[in-house]
Formats: C-alpha cells, sequence, structure tokens
C-alpha cells in the first residue's frame, strides 16, 4: 500500500509541476531517509555500539520480510546488497508506476545512510526498475582520503 500511496501522490506532483515538483519530493524523501538514518544511529547508541559499518544493519529501523530476497556481503569497510526482489519495486512495475518509484529509490538509501553516519558512501548502481535488480555498496569513506 505504501508503494501504491507514494506513486500516485508523486504522480500528480511531478506530472503538475514538472522537475520542480520532482526536486520537491526528493528533499521530502531525503528528510524522511536521514531521519531514519538518526533514529537506526540512536538504535545502536542505545545497544552501546557506535554508528559503524558493522552495526548499520544489525540496528535497522526496517525488518527484511520474505517478500525481498537478497544477498548480504560484508568486508571491510564496505557492505554489499543486492535485492532480487523487492516488493516496492514489484508494485511500481506492476502498476507501470516505475518513473515515480525510481523518485522513491535513487534517494532514500543515501539520505538513510548519511543520517546514520555522514561518513557514508552509498553506491547504487543497478536498480531493479531498470536493471532487474538493486545493487548497493555501503562504504565508510576513509578520512584522511577526505582531508587530502
Amino acid at each position: 500500500m505504501f508503494a501504491k500511496l507514494f506513486a500516485q501522490i508523486t504522480k500528480v506532483i511531478v506530472d503538475t509541476y514538472g522537475d520542480d515538483g520532482e526536486e520537491t519530493v526528493q528533499e521530502g524523501i531525503w528528510e524522511f531517509g536521514e531521519n531514519r538514518g538518526y533514529g537506526i544511529a540512536q538504535r545502536a547508541r542505545v545497544n552501546g555500539q557506535d554508528n559503524t559499518i558493522e552495526n548499520y544493519l544489525p540496528n535497522y529501523d526496517m525488518g527484511r520480510s520474505e517478500l525481498f530476497t537478497i544477498e548480504e556481503n560484508y568486508t571491510t569497510g564496505e557492505i554489499e546488497q543486492t535485492f532480487k526482489v523487492c516488493p516496492l519495486g514489484q508494485q511500481w512495475a506492476d502498476d507501470n508506476m516505475h518513473k515515480y518509484g525510481l523518485v522513491y529509490c535513487t534517494i532514500i538509501d543515501d539520505a538513510i545512510a548519511h543520517g546514520y553516519n555522514n561518513k557514508f558512501n552509498v553506491v547504487h548502481d543497478e536498480l531493479l526498475l531498470k536493471h532487474g535488480q538493486c545493487h548497493f555498496r555501503f562504504q565508510l569513506k576513509d578520512e584522511e582520503k577526505e582531508n587530502d
């Protein structure tokens, strides 16, 4: 239902206000996601953990139901995720709302990760609605490289 509601509202805004409407929706998504990230960081703190890469998913604010098909790989300084099935993306595809679903998909994960730890870099190089799967690499930026 969330996917259907989001697509319908976004469609009206984008179809009425064009690029300005899409930017406005993206600003709202960013704020929503960033606030979720703050909450995930707070959950980690309550659990006596720092907001490191290793503590991101264990403190995540949304459980993954059996409706998701996901592969996760942890390496030093990186989490790699591949979503083969996502109920949100599937709903947008079923409803032929790809364009409006992509407004959400292209920004939400970066916003959540940034709220959790502003040194996170998110590489989102495949999108379910374009490529048939979502592929992410969550990386903690090297502070020394940032200062160069």
